[in-house]
């Protein structure tokens, strides 16, 4: 089970980054958030996309919460405007606080991982685009597992993974659309699990922003963003005001 779980983060970790944004070449703009569907109350917000940092507005059980983080100082801050207080989540000293590089298909996806290896096996198509399969291996407790994960050369993200345990997921590029004037490209995600229904989510990717802009999961749940406006966004909004204070976390209560 342990090894099952190990390959699973592992795979699923990559899969998650799939048609989100890409540190490099940000682009700057600011949207609504919208989230609707039978299955999830109907929330609105805001995201502020700035050189290296976000900025995400939202109400939480009827409380308004922002959370900014700075990519580059690798800090993230949670503001509680009604409170005028915050806490803040930092990287430890001396970790690498440069921007990461654009993912590659090349780039090793087990590099820095204990007990995973992966090995290039080549060139394959998935859905009709170029990827690179890596074969993937976790060793533990005298035990192996194997699965496989494809990424797309153009982007360097998992279109496609196989898990030692039958799970799969593939990305398939349905075509383009134009969505709040823009252009868009529509993806199906699948992820299959033995003995169950397949699971399918709609993603409407943006090329210029390198984000979902919409995304329609199981049940027609829907996440958006809309009136998206390009340009520069001011320092300010990535900054915690000098009025509000700083909360100490709550340690865990033990048991």
């Amino acid at each position: 089970m342990k090894i099952q779980r190990t390959m699973q983060i592992l795979i699923l970790a990559g899969a998650a980054l799939t048609l989100t944004a890409q540190a490099a070449d940000t682009v700057q703009f600011s949207a609504d958030i919208t989230t609707s569907g039978p299955d999830v109350p109907a929330a609105t917000g805001k995201m502020f996309i700035g050189d290296g940092r976000v900025r995400i507005e939202m109400k939480q059980d009827g409380r308004e919460v922002v959370r900014i983080h700075d990519q580059q100082r690798r800090v993230e801050w949670i503001l509680f405007p009604a409170d005028k207080r915050y806490l803040e989540n930092a990287a430890p000293a001396g970790e690498n606080t440069a921007p990461p590089p654009p993912p590659s298909a090349e780039d090793n996806p087990c590099a820095g991982l204990q007990d995973v290896t992966c090995q290039r096996i080549g060139a394959e198509q998935v859905g009709g685009r170029d990827a690179i399969k890596w074969e993937m291996t976790v060793t533990r407790d005298g035990k192996t597992l194997t699965g496989a994960q494809w990424l797309d050369v153009q982007r360097g993200l998992p279109v496609k993974y196989v898990m030692p345990n039958g799970q799969t997921m593939e990305l398939t590029m349905l075509g383009t659309e134009t969505l709040n004037g823009r252009d868009v490209e529509k993806w199906e995600m699948v992820v299959t699990v033995p003995e169950q229904a397949p699971l399918r989510t709609l993603q409407w990717y943006d090329p210029q922003l390198k984000l979902a802009v919409r995304e329609q999961f199981p049940g027609d749940n829907v996440q958006a963003l809309e009136h998206i406006q390009l340009g520069a966004q001011p320092d300010d909004l990535f900054r915690v005001p000098a009025e509000y204070t700083r909360m100490e976390p709550t340690p865990p209560t033990a048991k």
